[in-house]
């Protein structure tokens, strides 16, 4: 179970790929006596280079360390270890490596930037535009540099020269949304209203679903006189995060008349928001240690910002790295509006785990004092969805479907939810109804149209209309291995055996680790005689430990193929 591009090659000088991996069980010391850990270079290296593939950023940097000490002056050596440092928030230990490694790669990314930011959180300003200045040139470096740059331009009251350099920086296309968006927040905050409102408006055009972007946006508005405008934004948000705490606040303090203040007060302020932006889009890609850097940073000039310290935290989870990202989440004051967030992302940490019971014995007080709250009904349910308990996801859904006065568009994962509890806990007249329901608030839903649509041929029923919801579903989601499977095992289902194999190898291919996908193109391989191949794709289904239910009935087709009925099929 999950917790389910532009990144400077420079500043990735290692080269070491973050490619998924097991996680390890602890950070280990690399210098232990007495243990199986050699303060080699060599052995040092490979075992910096095992964690980061566990995306063990607090190893990875003990083993890159270590293997330093054997090589003092390497500058990829230094480079590494400067950004694992970051990454786990260790930057005292940061600023002296960053100092080493500015003798040896004068314009290195890394130390410069943190240099700068070093300079900007002591106020030094000016120290802090040289020492970007000096950066290697890179995408990601350039737009870093020009923001924070312009921040420390505008801290020493050049307003105009700081809009400038935000103006002036050229890039990718994605840079645009954040010149858009510093643009808006320096004008705010210099009373540069109608600059302020243009700006902030171009911004929300191409990235108005981001939380700051949306939040800037109906700020702006509102302190320029604008409340209904301000209030029409958000409730657009809100439609589709429903509950959000930022976002609720600044509605409510709109709707009460509330003197808003500026987003941004200061330029440290504004430094931390660059940081803050940009370590949450690097992260969108999935490059947690340079996203977890930036993040830090940010979290060095502004330490009290609760939204920083949240999106730390889901770096880490977003990595399986858990019980990483559950202390970051502790540190998330019970006080802060996040607190919730912080709760419902900790219980799926000790659900992923294969801790339940700490994440149900977490949610079920905060669902049985807020019935009403959406967000943790929906996680205790899924809990207990994913762990087979159905009828009492049935049950927690229900009770949050019931506080519902009127349902909206985006209550559907609510009722598609509840509808595949149901059909689990083989209820199937109410699942099909709640499937309907989603599919009412939201027509197109992928996810709905393949499971109502899967079901219906599974059980023989409206087979046309079920075998239609499938493939729009597969051409809004023409790259999801689960879905395409549905619709090559609808195929199969159907005696279409020879169409069904065209799409469960396509399946296949997308999700070649799942034994479900590999035993659904070995059963059509048998159907249209090409046994050789379907005892190979059940004996690669087999090793790819498979549920023993599922187990059972590839044994049996291993021994005596596809009986004439097909009961030992799927």
């Amino acid at each position: 179970m999950t917790v389910r591009h532009l990144l400077s090659t420079t500043i990735l000088a290692a080269g070491l790929a973050l490619a998924g991996g097991p996680a390890a069980a602890e950070t280990v010391n690399p210098r232990q006596s007495g243990g199986i850990f050699a303060p080699s270079l060599a052995g040092s290296y490979l075992a910096g280079r095992s964690a980061d593939s566990a995306r063990d950023l607090k190893s990875a940097a003990a083993y890159f360390t270590a293997a330093l000490e054997a090589d003092p002056d390497n500058s990829i050596l230094l480079d590494r270890v400067l950004i694992l440092q970051i990454a786990n928030g260790d930057i005292d230990s940061a600023l002296s490596y960053a100092e080493r490694l500015v003798d040896v790669d004068p314009r290195n990314p890394t130390a410069r930037l943190l240099r700068g930011i070093e300079a900007i959180e002591k106020g030094a300003l000016g120290r802090a535009e040289v020492e970007i200045s000096e950066t290697a040139r890179a995408p990601l470096s350039d737009i870093t540099g020009a923001l924070l740059t312009a921040w420390a331009v505008f801290g020493s009251g050049e307003t105009e020269a700081a809009l400038d350099i935000i103006n002036d920086v050229t890039g990718p296309r994605w840079f645009d949304p954040f010149k858009a968006f510093h643009t808006a927040l320096i004008a705010d905050l210099a009373g540069r209203d109608d600059l302020a409102v243009g700006a902030i408006s171009d911004a929300a055009r191409t990235a108005g679903s981001t939380l700051r972007v949306a939040e800037a946006y109906a700020r702006i508005l509102a302190r320029v006189g604008q409340r209904d405008e301000a209030t029409a934004a958000l409730d657009q948000f809100l439609e589709r995060q429903p509950d959000h705490p930022i976002i609720g606040d600044l509605a409510a303090r709109i709707a009460r008349g509330d003197e808003l203040e500026p987003m941004v007060g200061s330029t440290i302020d504004g430094a931390a928001e660059v940081l803050y932006g940009l370590g949450s889009l690097i992260g969108s890609d999935g490059a947690v240690e340079l996203a977890a850097a930036y993040l830090q940073l940010s979290l060095y000039l502004k330490p009290e910002s609760h939204l920083t310290t949240l999106s730390l935290a889901d770096q880490f989870a977003g990595a399986e790295r858990c019980e990483d990202a559950n202390a970051v989440y502790d540190r998330i004051p019970r006080t802060s509006s996040l607190r919730r967030n912080a709760d419902v992302q900790t219980a799926l940490c000790h659900d992923f785990l294969d801790n339940p019971e700490a994440a149900i014995s977490l949610l079920e007080p905060l669902v049985a004092d807020e019935p009403d709250d959406l967000t943790l009904v929906t996680a205790l349910g899924s809990i207990m969805r994913g762990r087979e308990r159905f009828e009492e996801a049935v049950d927690i859904y229900g009770k949050g479907i019931d506080t519902i006065e009127e349902v909206v568009d985006s209550h559907w994962r609510l009722f598609y939810f509840r509808g595949i509890a149901y059909e689990r806990s083989k209820q199937w007249e109410r699942a099909e109804a709640d499937l309907k329901k989603a599919l009412e608030l939201n027509p197109d839903q992928p996810q709905v149209l393949n499971y109502l649509g899967y079901s219906w041929i599974d059980m023989g029923r409206n087979l046309e209309e079920g075998l239609n919801m499938i493939r729009k579903a597969v051409e809004q989601r023409p790259d999801d291995g689960y879905i395409v499977d549905s619709l090559g095992w609808a195929y199969y289902r159907l005696g279409q055996y020879e169409e069904a194999v065209i799409h469960l190898e396509r399946a296949v291919e997308l999700r070649p680790e799942d034994p479900v996908l590999n035993d659904h193109l070995g059963d059509a391989y048998w159907k249209v005689g090409r046994r050789l191949e379907a005892t190979f794709q059940w004996n690669h289904a087999r090793d790819l430990d498979p549920e023993p239910k599922d187990l059972e009935k590839i044994v049996r087709k291993l021994e005596s193929g596809l009986v004439a009925d097909g009961a030992n099929g799927g």
